[in-house]
């Protein structure tokens, strides 16, 4: 009777030891990163729970990296320019980060309207990778390896559909959204189921007023969302029919930069 011959053993990664002093600076980092306003020294600690004097001796190295400044006058702490060049040491070293330019800039040309490449980080922020300007009054200023919200806009809306949250759990995080005209979690959310069937996201002036915000996926080959782009302008020279062809056009620049 033949015998099934044993399984292999189960393969393990690298053993990753605990290095409490760099998992303590990256969460300062991160707390720094979604905080709006600068922080003090007694806010930071308590928040991530730390002893005042080792959350003192780290922002102290970290702002000698020159990755947090230090306001003299208020004490306060905040990033600092050191955290963006690494950012954008990334973004230029990414080879998807210059074939998206060069989409983006087609795009801006075409329809002069602003473009935005963004990497889908998670649920709370999406990466700026790359941008092209549009030739018209709309002007609009983003960092590239800058971070933005994730859930608003229509890129929020394509995250949302893409993330597999149940609608309570979506009803919780749309809560804390900011928008200049908020929409109802109703209307929100509706928009957000129709991302299946049209394969991209309008934002018409809720996050910014006046401007409309026209959002597609890049999807990788298991169908998960990886990246985004955008397009946006004028709300009164961006009707449905020219959403919707500019919409196709930036579908076929997505489809090709997943290759």
């Amino acid at each position: 009777m033949p015998v099934a011959a044993p399984a292999p053993p189960a393969v393990k990664g690298p053993r990753v030891r605990p290095v409490p002093a760099v998992s303590r600076a990256l969460a300062i980092l991160r707390l720094l990163a979604a905080s709006s306003e600068p922080m003090t020294l007694k806010t930071i600690s308590e928040d991530l729970d730390l002893v005042t004097s080792t959350c003192l001796h780290i922002l102290r190295v970290l702002v000698e990296e020159g990755m947090v400044k230090l306001e003299t006058g208020t004490k306060r702490y905040s990033l600092d320019v050191g955290v963006l060049s690494l950012a954008r040491s990334v973004v230029d070293n990414n080879p998807l980060s210059a074939r998206m330019q060069s989409a983006l800039d087609r795009m801006a040309e075409r329809w002069n309207v602003t473009t935005i490449g963004m990497k889908v980080s998670g649920l709370d922020d999406l990466v700026v990778l790359a941008m092209a300007r549009s030739r018209g009054p709309f002007r609009l200023y983003v960092e590239v390896g800058s971070r933005v919200p994730a859930l608003t806009s229509a890129t929020g809306r394509i995250v949302a559909h893409f993330s597999a949250l149940s609608d309570s759990e979506l009803a919780r995080r749309f809560k804390s959204l900011n928008w200049e005209n908020p929409p109802s979690f109703e209307t929100w959310l509706k928009e957000v189921k129709s991302v299946q069937r049209k394969g991209f996201a309008v934002d018409r002036g809720n996050y910014i007023s006046g401007i409309s915000v026209l959002a597609v996926p890049i999807l990788d080959a298991q169908r998960r969302v990886t990246h985004a782009l955008a397009a946006l302008g004028v709300a009164d020279t961006l009707n449905a029919a020219t959403l919707q062809a500019l919409a196709a056009d930036m579908q076929a620049e997505a489809a090709a930069l997943a290759q």
